[in-house]
């Protein structure tokens, strides 16, 4: 038996499943889901699907006074199971308010 409620959706772009992850968790003030597949077509972790790496630049709240790593583990706790099944690769732009570039 699945359990709908943790099961991962799969009729959503990708894409859009990391952004609805990342926006219930996190509630971001920003938030951008780049799909880089392409860029890596034929390259290690490439399944053929087009949705095996992403990168996330997210602006929220929840970083504050967080490390990067910190950030980064915040992104990764949100898109876990994500991370162990369908995503490759995820380049992490994560900042808090005010924050510079």
């Amino acid at each position: 038996m699945t359990d709908t409620a943790t099961a991962p959706r799969t009729d959503l772009p990708l894409a859009d499943l990391i952004a609805a992850r990342l926006r219930d968790a996190l509630s971001p003030g920003a938030l951008t889901v780049t799909n880089d597949s392409h860029h890596h077509a034929g390259h290690m972790g490439d399944d053929g699907t087009g949705e095996t790496h992403f990168s996330v630049d997210i602006v929220a709240d929840a970083f504050a006074g967080q490390s990067r790593v910190g950030r980064q583990r915040l992104v990764n706790r949100a898109l876990a199971d994500l991370l162990a099944t369908r995503i490759h690769a995820l380049a992490i732009r994560a900042r808090a308010p005010g924050d510079r570039d």
